[in-house]
């Protein structure tokens, strides 16, 4: 061998050692948390999206009044409508995510449960087809098929013009899953 390769060989076993206190002891390796969690075992389909109002005007506003039922909706100054149509696969689950505004969810095929991450009992809450789940989006859920079947949800969204209508969220950390 020679003096160079020698040279070498000692400055990668320099480097490889570098920042050890102990190059006897086992490597540790560090644990770097997501920073979200991602869906599975879902299948989505965005059926529309469209603006709604005058961006001249300053506010939109709908109202209707039928005998004792009453409905408003006002938005500053015009708000987008989404449909879509997510299917869950059994075992399949969002990820924790939030809205940037309130997500209409009807069930329409199957049963599902939703999860808050704002409740440290992470509770479930279970909704079957002809059901609803309202989330108005101010803090991170997950929804997950945890039955043996397909479930489908159409979920419609009011959002800001032109918004994500998804943010992925990270694990609260109180739940099982």
């Amino acid at each position: 061998m020679t003096k160079r390769m020698i040279g070498l060989g000692a400055v990668a076993v320099i480097a490889a050692s570098a920042g050890c206190d102990d190059p006897s002891a086992p490597a540790t390796r560090t644990a770097v948390k997501p920073a979200h969690t991602a869906s599975s075992g879902t299948q989505s389909t965005l059926l529309g999206r469209a603006s709604f109002g005058d961006p001249s005007e300053e506010t939109f506003k709908v109202k209707r009044i039928s005998g004792d039922w009453h409905v408003e909706v006002k938005a500053k100054s015009t708000l987008d409508l989404a449909v879509q149509r997510i299917v869950f696969q059994p075992g399949g689950q969002s990820g924790w995510h939030t809205h940037p505004g309130p997500v209409f969810i009807q069930v329409v095929g199957g049963v599902m449960t939703f999860y808050e991450s704002d409740d440290p009992d992470c509770a479930p809450i279970v909704r079957s087809a002809g059901q609803a789940y309202l989330d108005l989006g101010e803090h991170a859920h997950l929804a997950r098929n945890e039955s043996e079947a397909t479930a489908e949800n159409l979920v419609t969204y009011l959002a800001p013009p032109g918004a994500a209508l998804r943010n992925d969220a990270e694990d609260p950390g109180h739940c099982p899953f």
